[in-house]
């Protein structure tokens, strides 16, 4: 039934999915599931390549002992969901980042697994699949997603540390400002209104850039992981 738990035999026919290349809704027809269960599944357990059907299920029964049970998932409607994706899209403009390179963090970022195909994404944002390619390119270069593969299309996965990520790729954006600023400072004179002007701006990019470093440094190793460069 779909309001049940899965089992031990239905994670080893997960992984026998996988293997053979099928794709989500082709492996939850064959549980008599949705295909949401089996990508939340896949994706909490590593991802297509690294799925395994014994140590997904110790990992369930390692989280079932130590959590409580979580509280009832709040209903978010379709328009309430679709308003924050444009908001968070526009925040992330803000920041410097393109447009469809932020609409697809976006989507991302407000998916239950954490993941999208290449179709899914181009139907969500209406755009072209070379524009999401282009999007998705950027994106990995600042090491916001990874891809994976389900069945023969391409899935991208939103990065544990897209968050701390997304702001350490805007630092390093302003320490070039700030060292291009220092750099002029030198070239027209400390002792210009020219040299001061850019020496004052660079040496402030400089040290909140430096400050903002530390504290993601800090955030991944309180949470046990490798900070973002």
């Amino acid at each position: 039934m779909p309001g049940r738990r899965l089992t031990s035999a239905d994670r080893q026919r997960i992984a026998e999915g996988l293997a053979r290349n099928l794709d989500y809704a082709e492996i939850a027809r064959s549980l008599g599931r949705p295909p949401s269960t089996v990508s939340r599944e896949v994706a909490r357990n590593g991802g297509p390549g690294r799925y395994r059907a014994e140590l997904a299920q110790l990992a369930t029964t390692h989280r079932a002992r130590r959590s409580p049970a979580p509280p009832a998932k709040p209903e978010v409607s379709a328009g309430a969901a679709t308003a924050f994706v444009a908001e968070l899209t526009a925040a992330l403009v803000d920041t410097g980042m393109p447009r469809t390179a932020a609409g697809v963090l976006a989507c991302l970022f407000t998916s239950e697994t954490g993941s999208h195909t290449a179709a899914e994404l181009a139907q969500q944002l209406r755009v072209s699949a070379a524009t999401v390619s282009h999007a998705v390119t950027l994106l990995r270069r600042h090491g916001l997603i990874r891809v994976g593969r389900d069945s023969r299309r391409h899935r991208y996965f939103l990065d544990e540390n897209a968050g701390i990520r997304s702001a350490v790729a805007g630092v390093h954006a302003n320490q070039r400002l700030a060292a291009t600023a220092l750099r002029g400072a030198g070239i027209f004179g400390a002792g210009t209104a020219v040299g001061t002007r850019l020496a004052a701006a660079g040496t402030f990019l400089e040290q909140l850039g430096n400050d903002i470093l530390r504290a993601a440094e800090k955030h991944a190793r309180a949470a046990g992981s490798t900070a973002p460069g």
